[in-house]
């Protein structure tokens, strides 16, 4: 099954030139870079602190959604640079610049826009595979089980424990730019809409102001292909 609303992303691109798959949910005015492969680079000096007593497949997959990063940069019309990472892993973008990376088996991927446009951005990538055995209770609301449950008998080529965990990733990447404190799986009630490929996060915890209000949730989309699993949310200004 693929699902996605229609987007027409600037820019998108692969490494090797193609249009990253994950442009096909993430809206203007982001931009887009993403791979199926390592590509052999190396973190750079402020990046490589993060990762040096990691495992080469660690590493490497590092390595690479900074690289992705910094392809998204170019896009912007930025020189490269280091993304070091924050206290709780986050990306640290330079000044003006908001961003998200995510990778999997087989996938790394980011997507950055400008903070005069976008206010926040987070995206994540997962196998199209189900969950490991006792995940999903703890990742998961009551009422959110009762309906991947039912979404399961509609379209059972859907792994919807694994789609509901992707979702949930993407939100807390959404909201620790805005809050800049935890946000617990069950702090977010997610619910689909199969037909659009869409879905909604209604926060269960005080929200961050935002452009005045308490911000009550997130609106993103998802999309299955190529065995993948991709979630993006992109809040605009």
């Amino acid at each position: 099954m693929e699902s996605a609303q229609s987007a027409t992303p600037t820019q998108p691109l692969r490494d090797d030139g193609a249009p990253a798959l994950i442009a096909t949910i993430v809206p203007e005015p982001a931009v887009a870079v993403d791979t199926r492969r390592d590509l052999g680079e190396e973190p750079l000096p402020g990046e490589v602190e993060r990762v040096e007593r990691a495992v080469p497949s660690r590493r490497a997959e590092f390595a690479t959604g900074r690289a992705c990063a910094r392809r998204a940069l170019a896009r912007l019309d930025l020189p490269p640079r280091a993304i070091p990472a924050g206290p709780r892993g986050e990306p640290l973008w330079p000044a003006g610049i908001i961003g998200s990376i995510t990778h999997c088996a087989g996938y790394r991927g980011a997507v950055l826009a400008r903070t005069a446009q976008i206010a926040t951005i987070g995206i994540d990538a997962e196998p199209n595979a189900e969950l490991p055995d006792g995940l999903l209770k703890l990742i998961s609301l009551p009422e959110e089980r009762d309906r991947l449950e039912r979404l399961a008998g509609i379209e059972p080529s859907v792994h919807w424990d694994r789609l509901l965990f992707c979702a949930k990733e993407a939100v807390y990447k959404a909201w620790y730019p805005l809050a800049e404190r935890w946000l617990d799986f069950e702090d977010a009630a997610v619910t689909f809409e199969p037909e659009h490929g869409r879905f909604t996060a209604r926060l269960g915890v005080p929200g961050p102001l935002f452009q005045g209000r308490e911000l009550t949730g997130f609106t993103g989309r998802w999309l299955v292909r190529e065995d993948l699993i991709l979630t993006a949310i992109v809040l605009p200004r």
